[in-house]
């Protein structure tokens, strides 16, 4: 089930400002030192909009902004047992960038697969049941 879809930035005032014009409002604000992001997240009906900017301009997603501009970053979908899916995936040969669940916006457990297993797209796996 899709959970949310992030979008990167280089300016979160501007962009918050063109979703706000576009009718999103109560943004929450995030700000994740360990994944080197600030992060806001609009409810879309059963689903999320995240907007993230660096915090860290060596950082991955600040890479990932410099080579690509304002654009996408990935798609994230909603799983109930995220240990269980990365044990099958991992077994099935999906590459994954985290093998081990970390913390994410909300207090969500997520995991990232490498864009190489998923047709050329990041995608994020949430646990969102402890919310």
């Amino acid at each position: 089930e899709l959970h949310h879809v992030g979008i990167v930035v280089a300016d979160l005032d501007a962009a918050l400002a063109a979703y706000e014009r576009l009718g999103f409002t109560g943004g929450e604000h995030w700000l994740l030192p360990h994944q080197q992001i600030e992060a806001v997240t609009f409810a879309s009906g059963a689903g999320w909009v995240e907007i993230i900017t660096p915090t860290d301009p060596d950082g991955p997603i600040a890479r990932f902004l410099a080579k690509r501009g304002d654009t996408m970053h990935h798609v994230a979908y909603r799983t109930p047992d995220l240990d269980g899916e990365l044990a099958r995936m991992k077994a099935d040969g999906v590459r994954l960038i985290d093998e081990v669940p970390r913390v994410g916006t909300h207090g969500w457990r997520i995991a990232f697969l490498h864009p190489e297993s998923c047709s050329g797209v990041l995608t994020e796996l949430v646990d969102d049941t402890q919310r």
